[in-house]
C-alpha cells in the first residue's frame, strides 16, 4: 500500500479489513466518515507538506477577526476567547502556556511578547494536519462561516439584498465607501496615492482569491504611473464589481473586514424608466455601452478614458470590454462612468435579449469620420439599438462621435449627420481626435446626456410611426368619449324635460 499511497497523494487512508472475520470494520467506517467530514484535500498539499493558500487565507481571516486590539498577535484573553467560541470550552492558563511553548520551540517567529502571532497561528494548524487532528482545523472554519471549499457560506451573504428590476442597477452607499477609503489608506502604506500590484493582493488576502485579476476587472481602471491603483481607481474597481456582480462586491466586502451588516453597503437605485419621467437621474454610477463598426476607433476612445497613451496599432476586440475611472463634473461633483464596449459583430448577439438595454443609461456609437463606409455602419447600429429600445421600452439616450477628427472627414459628412441628427432628434455627431488627445469634453458630454435621461433619446421612422397610430387612437377614443358624453347629457336633459311637459299636462 505504501508504494500507492506515495503516487497518489489524494489518497488519505488505507487500511486492512476482513468482514469475514470482523477485522478492522468499524475502522474502515470511522475513516470513511472522516475524509468526507473532515477532508484532508482543500486544507493541506501533500506533495509540499504546507498548508493550500485558501486555507491560509481563510486562516489568516480568522485570526484578524479574533485579534480585537489588531496588534498583531492574540493575547492570552484573545486566545481564550477564540478557544469558547470554536470548541465551547476555556483553556487554562498552563494549557495556553504549553501551546505557546510548543510553537516557540519550532518557530521562534510564532510568538512574541504581546502573544501568538499569525505565522504561529498557521504553524499550530498545519501542525494538527499532520498529526491527523484535521476535524481541530475544520471546526474553525466552520465557527467562522466556511464550507467545504473553503469559501462563506451562502447564507452569509445577504442576496435578498440585491434583488432588483431589469432597469435597476446597484450602487455602494457612502458607509461603504468611507469603509474603503479607510481600507485603502491602511494598505497604502506610504501615502502616495499608489496602491501597488502587490498591495492590492494584500487587500484581499483574507479572500478565497483577489477578485480583480479576471476580466472584466483586470486592466478595467487607470494605472499611476508607477503601475498601481489611485484611491478613485481602487474605488472605481469597487464602483464596477458592484455595479456588475452585486453579491461579489458583497462577499468580498465581507471578506476583508466591513464591520456592518454588509446589506447596508448597497443600495438599489431608482428604474431607469421613472428617471425618464422625471427627466433626472440621480444615480452616481453611470453605464456606458460603446457601438460602432470595427477599426472606428472606440478601444482607442476606452484607452483615453484610462488615461493610455495613443497607438496607431490597430488590435480588433473580440469580446465586450469593461473601463471604468471618475468623472469630475463642474463644482467638483464626482461620478463614476462604465464604458462597454462592444464588438461590430456582438450587437446581435446583445439585441437578441429584451432587456440587454435595461441596464444601460446611455449609448455612444463611434464612427471614423473620414470613412463614409463607417458613418453607414454607426447609423445602421444606431437605428438597430433605437428600434430596440423603441420596441422593449428601454429607451437610451444616444450620443454620436465622430472619431480621427485629424483626418479630412468624406464628402458628404456635414450635410449626411445633419439630416440623420435632425431626423432622430438627437445631438449633432461630437468630433473628437485621440491622436490630438482633443476629446472635446466627451466623457463630460456622457454623464451630462446619461443625468438627464428624457433628452438625446433618438426616434425612429418606425417608432414615429407608432407614436402617430397611437396619438391618432387616443385623439379617437376621446372623441368617443366626448360624443358619448354629449349624448348621455343630452339624453338626460330630454328626459327631465319630458317629465316637466308631462307633469304640466
Amino acid at each position: 500500500m505504501s508504494p500507492i499511497m506515495q503516487q497518489f497523494r489524494e489518497i488519505e487512508t488505507c487500511i486492512e479489513c476482513s468482514a469475514y472475520k470482523h477485522i478492522q470494520i468499524p475502522e474502515v467506517f470511522y475513516y470513511a466518515q472522516k475524509a468526507v467530514l473532515h477532508p484532508t484535500g482543500p486544507l493541506f498539499d501533500q506533495e509540499s507538506q504546507t498548508l493550500k493558500p485558501r486555507c491560509v487565507r481563510a486562516l489568516k481571516r480568522i485570526f484578524i477577526l479574533c485579534d480585537h486590539d489588531r496588534d498583531g498577535a492574540l493575547s492570552d484573553a484573545e486566545l481564550n476567547d477564540f478557544q469558547v467560541k470554536c470548541f465551547n470550552a476555556p483553556l487554562q492558563p498552563s494549557e495556553i502556556v504549553g501551546v505557546k511553548r510548543v510553537v516557540q520551540d519550532k518557530m521562534v517567529e510564532g510568538v512574541n511578547e504581546r502573544g501568538l502571532t499569525l505565522t504561529g497561528f498557521l504553524f499550530l494548524h498545519a501542525l494538527f494536519i499532520e498529526k491527523g487532528r484535521l476535524e481541530t482545523t475544520w471546526t474553525v472554519l466552520r465557527k467562522f462561516g466556511y464550507n467545504n471549499d473553503i469559501k462563506l457560506s451562502d447564507d452569509l451573504i445577504p442576496h435578498s439584498s440585491v434583488k432588483r428590476a431589469p432597469d435597476q442597477s446597484v450602487e455602494l452607499t457612502n458607509e461603504a465607501i468611507e469603509y474603503l477609503r479607510g481600507i485603502y489608506e491602511l494598505f497604502d502604506g506610504d501615502l502616495d496615492n499608489n496602491l501597488r500590484p502587490v498591495e492590492v493582493e494584500d487587500v484581499f488576502s483574507t479572500a478565497p482569491d483577489s477578485p480583480w485579476n479576471d476580466v472584466p476587472y483586470k486592466d478595467a481602471a487607470e494605472k499611476t504611473a508607477l503601475g498601481g491603483l489611485s484611491l478613485d481607481a481602487f474605488l472605481s474597481e469597487w464602483a464596477l464589481m458592484t455595479l456588475l456582480d452585486p453579491a461579489r462586491s458583497l462577499e468580498n466586502l465581507i471578506y476583508i473586514g466591513y464591520p456592518g451588516d454588509p446589506s447596508s453597503a448597497i443600495r438599489v437605485t431608482k428604474r431607469r424608466r421613472l428617471d425618464r419621467k422625471k427627466q433626472q437621474s440621480e444615480r452616481n454610477v453611470f453605464q456606458c455601452f460603446v457601438f460602432g463598426p470595427a477599426n472606428a476607433g472606440k478601444s482607442v476612445l476606452i484607452n483615453s478614458f484610462l488615461g493610455r497613451p495613443y497607438s496607431d496599432t490597430y488590435s480588433p476586440t473580440i469580446d465586450d470590454r469593461y473601463a471604468v475611472n471618475v468623472v469630475e463634473l463642474p463644482g467638483g461633483i464626482k461620478k463614476t462612468l462604465v464604458l462597454r464596449e462592444i464588438p461590430e459583430d456582438g450587437v446581435a448577439k446583445l439585441l437578441s435579449s429584451k432587456d440587454s438595454l435595461a441596464v444601460c443609461d446611455i449609448a455612444v456609437f463611434v464612427h471614423d469620420s473620414s470613412d463614409e463606409s463607417s458613418w453607414k455602419r454607426a447609423t445602421e447600429l444606431l437605428v438597430d439599438v433605437a428600434g430596440h429600445g423603441e420596441d422593449t421600452g428601454y429607451e437610451v439616450p444616444c450620443l454620436i462621435v465622430a472619431a480621427k477628427d485629424d483626418l479630412d472627414s468624406f464628402p458628404t459628412a456635414i450635410q449626411d449627420s445633419t439630416r440623420v441628427s435632425q431626423d432622430m432628434g438627437i445631438e449633432a455627431p461630437i468630433p473628437i481626435s485621440s491622436k490630438l488627445s482633443d476629446f472635446n469634453n466627451i466623457f463630460r458630454r456622457i454623464v451630462n446626456a446619461a443625468e438627464h435621461p428624457h433628452l438625446s433619446i433618438p426616434e425612429t421612422e418606425a417608432g414615429r410611426s407608432r407614436k402617430q397610430y397611437h396619438r391618432l387612437i387616443n385623439r379617437s377614443l376621446m372623441f368617443v368619449s366626448v360624443g358619448t358624453a354629449v349624448a348621455i347629457v343630452g339624453l338626460a336633459a330630454y328626459r327631465v324635460y319630458a317629465a316637466r311637459k308631462n307633469a304640466s299636462n
